[in-house]
């Protein structure tokens, strides 16, 4: 096990999926439990984008009293932190991306794991949104074999054609 210290960061499986969801969406949600590092990640991998954590009370409340001035002053590309605080913003974030659909990358959120949010993210943001679970870390991403393929991953020298015949 590699030897690190407690301000390093450490590489996450789900990274490399979460830019590509970027890449493709107007919007990914990165959801999981407290503590598993949603923030840390995001932060990381996307150092450019504006950042807002909605944890504070007076920042939720101008949110619900003003939804369309604040995400005009937090524009894209924006980081919606612990989202669950503002679920009453999740409508207008897509009326926002409707305005520039075939624009990827705009907001990126994170939130607890909650069944509401994701039922509410489900039914506002369908077909807009890429949705990804974040676990707590693993030994695989302390030992720093994040983006190694697993076993069962790993692909053969063979592989199988469109008529179901082994092909080399």
């Amino acid at each position: 096990m590699k030897n690190r210290s407690a301000s390093s960061f450490v590489s996450r499986s789900l990274g490399p999926a979460v830019r590509r969801a970027m890449r493709e969406f107007p919007v990914a949600v990165v959801a999981g439990p407290r503590q598993s590092g949603k923030t840390t990640l995001l932060r990381k991998l996307f150092p450019i984008f504006r950042y807002v954590l909605l944890d504070a009370p007076d920042l939720r409340a101008a949110f619900a009293a003003n939804p369309r001035g604040l995400l005009e002053q937090f524009r894209p590309p924006a980081i919606l932190d612990e989202v669950q605080n503002a679920p009453n913003i999740l409508p207008y974030i897509k009326e926002r991306i409707d305005q520039r659909r075939h624009v990827p990358g705009q907001y990126l959120l994170s939130g607890s794991q909650n069944l509401l949010l994701m039922a509410q993210i489900a039914e506002t943001l369908a077909g807009h949104a890429a949705v990804l679970r974040l676990l707590p870390m693993t030994q695989r991403e302390l030992d720093g074999w994040a983006t190694r393929r697993l076993p069962w991953e790993i692909v053969s020298r063979r592989r199988e054609d469109p008529m179901g015949q082994d092909a080399l």
